[in-house]
């Protein structure tokens, strides 16, 4: 296995652009993946948030285009925002002036998005939905597409996006290479491997039901009525970028504007921002302008921001799959980061389901009742008297 790019046998004009971009050595995803990739395999692959696979697949998609000049690759991700990350990553990559590029979402004016298509894009890169729009206006056409890739596939299902992918795939030619990343493999993601895949090869790295190592975990017990009080003690307790997951779209503008009014600057985002909006609330928040980003799950996969120090799990996420990728927002590249999880009475089978989700390291955290509840007699059938939580961490710390 390389220790290096060198030993892909990558072209030199895109080797001297990833020493540009500080690519030393590749991620242990990406040393399995990239060979493979070169050699037109198709690829399904899973790992960790966090390891590099916008690299595993941009990299020999940027050399499958450079040495197939009547080629065109299309990738497909969940969410604007992981969309423009990757299309940014991938515009650093390309070394040649041949590959012109198309950014493919929702939220942003149609002329621009025509003007890009118009110039005859070898690369595209986009959500389902607006991709799906542009095929039925036929603005679009996916007939020279000989690479196909299906990031953060679980994601895209979970969202109901299956039927979307099905109508655009029908649009790229039969003969193509296909590479599908996924966080998670559920049954979903085997049957959607199955359908488009041919002869895959299966890539998984470390472990995908488990957070990084570098993450701190609190939990920390309270009600709805004191929820927002301990959220300022936690805010005032640390320092640092902070990213607050909220599961409503209104809770998360509400939120934002109090913790603004209590000298903790804040900005919300979630799916109803325009584009143009929520491109300047993450560029804002990337260039430390405020301190605190308070977002629903849009926010969990995708977002590379390396300096978020502190994850505040404000409400416990629907599904225990996206616990793993809100904490893993933190503790980026090496560094480490926090978690703080704010449990009701009422996440309770939200927490045992991302227990289950987690068993491996699963072990029975030490518990702490809260100041108020000390003398407080614990009646049968009372919260108090519940079996303990169940830790995903053994580090976790209980509160």
């Amino acid at each position: 296995m390389t220790t290096d790019f060198n030993g892909f046998g990558l072209p030199p004009k895109l080797l001297h652009s990833l020493a540009r971009m500080k690519f030393a050595a590749p991620t242990p995803i990406q040393a399995q993946a990239i060979p493979l990739a070169l050699q037109g395999r198709d690829i399904l692959g899973t790992a960790q948030t966090g390891t590099g696979k916008t690299g595993a697949f941009g990299i020999p998609l940027v050399a499958g285009l450079m040495g197939n000049i009547q080629a065109s690759a299309l990738v497909m991700t969940p969410t604007r925002e992981l969309a423009t990350q990757v299309m940014a990553a991938l515009q650093q990559m390309i070394p040649v002036q041949d590959i012109r590029t198309a950014l493919l979402i929702g939220g942003e004016p149609m002329p621009r998005q025509f003007r890009q298509l118009q110039a005859h894009p070898r690369l595209i890169v986009g959500t389902p939905g607006r991709i799906n729009d542009h095929l039925q206006r036929g603005s679009l056409r996916l007939n020279n597409t000989r690479f196909l890739v299906l990031d953060e596939t679980d994601r895209m299902l979970d969202m109901g996006f299956g039927h979307q992918i099905d109508r655009i795939a029908a649009h790229i030619p039969a003969d193509r290479q296909t590479m599908l990343f996924s966080a998670t493999l559920p049954s979903g993601i085997v049957k959607i491997s199955a359908k488009y895949l041919r002869n895959p090869q299966r890539i998984s790295v470390g472990s995908t039901i488990d957070a990084a190592p570098n993450i701190q975990q609190e939990l920390i017990h309270t009600s709805n009525s004191e929820k927002y009080a301990k959220l300022l003690e936690q805010l005032a307790a640390h320092e640092g970028s902070t990213l607050i997951f909220i599961k409503t779209k209104y809770g998360t503008e509400k939120l934002a504007e109090k913790l603004s009014r209590r000298n903790f600057p804040s900005e919300a985002i979630h799916g109803n921002l325009r584009q143009s909006r929520r491109d300047r609330v993450m560029q804002s928040f990337r260039d430390k302008k405020f301190r605190v980003l308070v977002a629903t799950d849009i926010a969990a996969r995708g977002l590379d921001v390396l300096h978020i120090e502190l994850v505040i799990n404000y409400d416990m996420p629907q599904c225990p799959e996206d616990y793993i990728h809100r904490i893993g927002r933190t503790a980026r590249a090496g560094a480490s980061g926090k978690a703080i999880n704010f449990l009701t009475p009422a996440d309770r089978e939200k927490w045992n389901a991302i227990c289950r989700l987690m068993p491996p390291s699963a072990q029975r955290a030490p518990q702490r009742r809260e100041p108020h509840q000390k003398n407080r007699p614990r009646n049968k059938g009372s919260y108090g008297n519940r079996p303990p939580f169940q830790s995903p961490q053994k580090h976790l710390r209980t509160v």
